[in-house]
């Protein structure tokens, strides 16, 4: 694998860093921090990246794919690391697109696409059920066929954003008998459908991300299921591919790592800077040679997928070490802040206290204990490895 830019590419980075130095400011940043105006920011963003053609990264081009090469994509990526814009929220455009893209019928790529890529749909996804997080196979969300109707019963869970979703999709039980993975379907539902309710899960970090979605006799037509009935396991198995290959989180960990360096120069301990000791130095260096490895890795798959091959095994060992690194990095740069990681936003001035990276820190902390679990935890992901690399 080549690793040196051609001339094309360096070109194509240049264009990059142009448009996110006009499009990505710091008053984009404040707003997108402000609770209240987290959804009208992020799709205002994305809109941008749509009208700049720049938004279907790995998307078929006859779909509204950019076109973009491994190596574009992946300076993309970096370049937008770098300057801390966001990545887009991925359950439309990463995870159901694929799925709508590969198995869907022509009505419904014609019907959904379009809305997904200009960001006029907002979607959650409905896989973890209370007692059926990562062993799907064992959901009990039940989906009955009544003439043109499923009629949909159960309950979902640690569905992301699904306060602002106009769409979910869903894994649901059409059939009982048989393998446990036979007798599920995929459906597409409209969130205003009666029977719908949605329930606000605040999680350790104190932000509302998560939520419980309640289904109630809930009709969906027929017209909205995905392939055949009965198989959606073999597209969730797809998706779930594409999610683990995007929670990785490469080029974010990496401006991460730069942060950290930085903010290590400026701490002092034991009367020099945190950066010249040696265990810092050596946490630091071991995540870096870690990241390094994943980051390879991320590139081989790019480029796999490029040719037309969708993300194998190599998305589970991307979520692996990933979400493993992104954790080593929140416990570094919460040992950083020290006690100041303990000051929770708006009951000090953190300012005054000379960290306003600790109310952060901690909450990042927080949040990303979810990150070895979400997605499929470290344990199912060690599984697939054992079963397709290693043949155990």
């Amino acid at each position: 694998m080549d690793i040196n830019f051609s001339a094309e590419d360096l070109a194509f980075r240049d264009e990059v860093r142009d448009f996110l130095k006009e499009a990505w400011t710091p008053e984009h940043l404040a707003e997108a921090k402000q609770p209240g105006k987290f959804k009208s920011s992020v799709v205002e963003w994305q809109k941008r990246l749509n009208d700049r053609g720049w938004i279907g990264m790995g998307w078929p081009v006859e779909y509204g794919g950019n076109g973009w090469t491994p190596t574009q994509s992946y300076i993309y990526e970096t370049e937008r690391s770098t300057v801390g814009a966001p990545d887009v929220v991925p359950f439309g455009l990463k995870m159901v697109a694929p799925v709508i893209y590969g198995y869907g019928s022509d009505e419904q790529k014609q019907r959904f696409l379009p809305r997904i890529l200009n960001s006029d749909d907002w979607w959650c996804q409905g896989y973890s059920e209370p007692g059926a997080g990562s062993d799907l196979a064992a959901l009990k969300t039940k989906a009955e066929l009544d003439g043109d109707d499923y009629v949909v019963n159960g309950a979902k869970i640690w569905t992301s954003y699904a306060q602002y979703a106009d769409w979910i999709f869903c894994l649901v039980r059409t059939n009982s008998d048989g393998k446990r993975q036979s007798g599920i379907t995929f459906l597409l539902i409209d969130m205003k459908t009666p029977g719908i309710t949605v329930n606000e899960i605040k999680s350790i970090d104190g932000v509302h991300t998560l939520n419980e979605v309640l289904f109630d006799n809930v009709r969906v037509p027929v017209a909205n299921r995905i392939g055949e009935q009965d198989q959606g396991w073999t597209y969730a198995k797809a998706l779930l591919a594409h999610e683990r290959t995007a929670i990785a989180g490469v080029a974010d960990s990496k401006r991460r790592v730069k942060q950290l360096r930085e903010l290590a120069k400026q701490e002092i301990s034991g009367g020099k800077a945190l950066i010249e000791d040696p265990m810092f130095q050596t946490r630091l260096s071991n995540i870096e040679i870690e990241l390094m490895a994943v980051e390879y890795t991320e590139l081989r798959v790019l480029a796999a997928s490029a040719k037309g091959n969708g993300p194998g095994v190599e998305s589970s060992l991307l979520k692996l070490k990933g979400t493993e690194i992104q954790q080593s990095i929140q416990q570094l740069m919460l040992d950083i802040s020290g006690y100041y990681g303990g000051v929770i936003q708006g009951d000090l001035n953190v300012e005054e206290l000379g960290h306003d990276f600790g109310s952060q820190a901690r909450t990042d902390y927080m949040y990303g204990r979810a990150a070895t679990i979400y997605g499929g935890s470290d344990e199912v992901q060690k599984n697939i490895t054992a079963k397709f690399v290693l043949g155990l």
